[in-house]
């Protein structure tokens, strides 16, 4: 009975012993990389959405309230502050959009902060204003970009470089492929003139050939004079205009005001500061402001 229990002890030992060592595995998570981007407003949200879509590890916020719109003047909150915590990076339109941007600098030194509108030609702003800052209303400064974007993302997570690259390649593919058709439909209304209500689309009017004969508010919510507005209705009327543009996001007080006076119509062009959480919502906002623009144009 004693042999046997030895030699059953044996056995046993000498298959424990034998078998290979099955060393203890990191989880993938903890081999992970996290990266947490934040996006300073909706334009530079969803071009962020495009550029980091499926990459592991990788986080996408906006800093501003979504219905935020441009940044004119805009005050970051405590709030706002907060989603900065833990951030790498924060992707910023630049060219004066973020009046904030230093106090980001200061306080989150270890942020890398990317600068989209980077080697785009800026066009100067009215009277003593400073660059334009509404790149991105232009496609072809989008795609730039984006581009700038995906090649930023490739230096700060070079693991990754090759998703970013593919990603980056892929939106804009479809950005060329709007480009292009809003080049052709748009080709014939080369010189035509229209009336805005906000500072925000003298980069889409150069890309197309179009020419703004008046710009009303030039800081939205800004209520123009008496006097802008007389002005104004007397170019509405020399010029024949028949279409005022305002923007969804701003009242169109002015423009109705315009409108009653001169028998134009009000048309809503949109500068996509605002907008749904759709990686495609620039690509569907632009195609919308195309078909806007090819109706008001054939009346």
């Amino acid at each position: 009975m004693m042999r046997a229990v030895k030699v059953f002890v044996f056995a046993l030992l000498t298959v424990l012993l034998s078998a290979p060592v099955v060393k203890a595995q990191p989880s993938l998570a903890s081999e992970e990389k996290t990266i947490k981007v934040v996006a300073s407003f909706y334009p530079m949200y969803i071009m962020a959405l495009n550029v980091v879509k499926d990459v592991p590890g990788v986080t996408v916020s906006n800093l501003t309230p979504p219905m935020t719109g441009c940044l004119h003047d805009y005050t970051v909150t405590t709030d706002d502050m907060k989603k900065l915590v833990g951030a790498n990076v924060f992707v910023a339109n630049g060219a004066g959009m973020e009046s904030f941007l230093d106090r980001i600098v200061s306080q989150y030194s270890q942020v890398k902060v990317v600068q989209l509108s980077e080697g785009i030609p800026l066009i100067k702003g009215e009277g003593e204003e400073g660059d334009n800052p509404h790149v991105w209303v232009s496609v072809s400064n989008a795609i730039t970009e984006v581009k700038n974007l995906g090649v930023n993302m490739e230096k700060i997570d070079p693991a990754h470089a090759e998703l970013y690259r593919m990603n980056t390649d892929e939106y804009v593919g479809k950005l060329e492929t709007l480009r292009q058709k809003m080049q052709a439909d748009l080709a014939q209304y080369k010189g035509k003139k229209i009336i805005t209500f906000h500072e925000a689309f003298p980069y889409f009017a150069q890309e197309f050939g179009l020419e703004i004969a008046a710009v009303v508010e030039r800081e939205p919510g800004s209520e123009p004079s008496a006097q802008d507005l007389a002005d104004t209705v007397d170019i509405v009327k020399k010029a024949g205009i028949k279409a005022l543009f305002s923007e969804p996001q701003y009242p169109a007080l002015a423009a109705q005001t315009i409108a009653k006076e001169t028998g134009a119509t009000v048309y809503m062009l949109d500068p996509v500061v605002s907008g749904p959480d759709d990686p495609d919502a620039y690509l569907k906002i632009m195609e919308k402001n195309l078909e806007v623009l090819k109706d008001a144009f054939s009346k």
